[in-house]
């Protein structure tokens, strides 16, 4: 696999030219620099004496408040504390530098490239430009200002770059030519554009030897020739549909962007690799705005709003009362062992807890799928769970009864919007909506009485207005009553604790891209999640129970 690489300079003025660290106190109370971008606009902004900055417009939905030091959150309100530190100049370096590397190693006689470990396109693309200047002799790139002044030739200090000399540390090598492709990009780039040649002749000033004039080199381009250069290159390759590398901020404002996304189609085209440089595609998290009169409810399903409470277990019946629907005493149990508590079945149970009222020796087996546990184990498992009157196998998780979850209180809003998602041309869009506050956990919970956070609300999801979309949000919807959507624990992305977290239904969030994995065209989506429903005990079946 082939990626684009990049090296960003910050100018001395900016944030981490002068050493600036902006950063935000984190739930831990411990400090987080903002991403550098981040930094150098809320500096930008700090030193216009600005009383506040809107974040939205580098994608980022805060406002920086200067007068109070704070963090606000444009969609929940909550605020943080941000803080301004000195820092040493970006980049930071401390000890010695290592020596820089050039091609080839050894300053004298020119060795052979070695013979690459295999035939990946990487590692033929890093030795045939190895090879190229090994083979021609280096040549200097440089950006320099478009009438930069000549040396004197009499001067010794500042010699002419000659075919055979070494490259000064630092200076990136370059050997090839663009000039097929320039020829190739239209004439009107040829008038504007300095094509590229190789190095001068040894010794030789300019205009002298051959008695023609001599064409500008990579040492006249400055960053608009280089940007212009890149441009004429992309649109020749896009029209013979060369395969594109991706290249950020190609017309970005920065000033030096440009110039690295020439320079990186130099490289490639040195190795004799065709380049295109593009945009890279955009997170599309949202549809367009739609107004309360295109929102229409979905036909065949009530109301447009659902909300949940704590749902109370069942009272008046003791765990033993439960699991005797679900089970067969097994009398003569089979020489394997119990894959709750790990002893064999026909020795008593191992289990060290709060002991139930059920000798430790008796055997069951589930009537569904037939797999045999000590009935201790199965009365702690049961006491240790929600308690809701239903049981899963903890072998195949098959389920017996209607299992429930222990979701938050919170609202789930539901309805059609008059946009297409991608791959879904024909049909319009669900919009489900979930929206849980913070509370505090109660005692099915982890941690009972202890405050809980919920992240991200409101969430946005999407469904295809379709039959199967329309019967995954009715499953939805008794997956909302039964509390089995969210759940209290520990983020897998934050690491957060003690915060609401998806529960292993999946949902698409977002409505235009698919760059997460979490968006469309997903051609697959909406079994895989008819099958996570299923898995949690909801299926066509289950509507039918809730209308009973």
């Amino acid at each position: 696999t082939i990626r684009p690489v990049r090296r960003s300079y910050y100018d001395p003025s900016s944030a981490p030219g002068k050493g600036v660290v902006w950063e935000w106190e984190n739930d831990s109370g411990t400090w987080t620099p903002y991403d550098m971008d981040v930094g150098i606009t809320i500096q930008h902004a700090y030193e216009k004496q600005h009383p506040w900055v809107d974040l939205s417009a580098i994608g980022f939905c805060y406002v920086i408040d200067f007068a109070t030091m704070g963090q606000i959150n444009r969609q929940t309100q909550r605020k943080r504390r941000v803080r301004r530190r000195l820092d040493m100049v970006y980049p930071l370096v401390s000890g010695t530098l290592p020596k820089s590397q050039s091609w080839p190693a050894s300053p004298g006689a020119v060795a052979a490239p070695p013979v690459p470990t295999c035939t990946c396109p990487q590692c033929l693309l890093v030795m045939s430009v190895k090879a190229t200047v090994s083979a021609t002799g280096p040549s200097t790139a440089t950006l320099q200002p478009r009438k930069a002044p000549t040396p004197p030739l009499a001067t010794p200090k500042a010699p002419v770059p000659t075919l055979g000399a070494k490259a000064p540390d630092g200076v990136a090598v370059v050997r090839g030519s663009l000039k097929p492709l320039v020829a190739q990009g239209g004439r009107r780039q040829a008038a504007s554009t300095p094509a590229l040649s190789s190095a001068s002749n040894t010794g030789s000033p300019p205009g002298a030897g051959s008695g023609k004039a001599a064409r500008p080199g990579l040492s006249t381009l400055n960053r608009s020739h280089l940007q212009r250069l890149a441009i004429a290159q992309s649109r020749v390759l896009i029209a013979s549909g060369v395969p594109t590398v991706p290249v950020k901020n190609l017309t970005g404002s920065s000033p030096v962007n440009p110039a690295l996304a020439g320079i990186t189609g130099i490289l490639m085209s040195a190795a004799g690799l065709p380049v295109c440089l593009t945009r890279p595609p955009k997170l599309v998290l949202h549809p367009p705005p739609v107004s309360k009169s295109e929102i229409q409810s979905i036909p065949g399903i009530s109301h447009t709003c659902r909300k949940t409470t704590k749902k109370q277990a069942k009272k008046g019946k003791t765990p033993e009362e439960v699991l005797k629907k679900y089970l067969q005493k097994v009398r003569h149990p089979p020489d394997e062992d119990c894959t709750i508590c790990m002893e064999r079945l026909s020795a008593p149970s191992g289990y060290k807890g709060p002991q139930p009222a059920i000798k430790p020796d008796l055997v069951g087996k589930l009537v569904k799928c037939s797999h045999v546990f000590h009935l201790h184990c199965l009365v702690a498992m049961y006491n240790n769970g929600n308690k809701d009157g239903s049981l899963q196998c903890p072998t195949c998780k098959t389920i017996y009864g209607v299992k429930t979850g222990t979701q938050p209180p919170g609202k789930m809003e539901y309805h059609i919007i008059p946009h297409a998602l991608p791959g879904h041309a024909d049909c319009k869009t669900i919009r489900i909506i979930y929206n849980i506050p913070p509370g505090v956990q109660g005692p099915e919970h982890p941690n009972p009485g202890k405050s809980f956070t919920a992240r991200g609300f409101p969430r946005h999801c999407y469904l295809p207005d379709s039959e199967k979309g329309r019967k995954v949000l009715r499953l939805l919807l008794v997956a909302w009553d039964r509390r089995l959507i969210f759940a209290i624990g520990t983020s897998s992305t934050t690491g957060e604790s003690d915060t609401v977290i998806w529960n292993e239904i999946h949902h698409k969030t977002e409505f235009g891209s698919n760059l997460t994995g979490h968006g469309y065209p997903d051609i697959n989506y909406l079994d895989n999640v008819l099958a996570e429903l299923a898995a949690q005990g909801i299926t066509e079946e289950s509507l039918a129970q809730e209308k009973d």
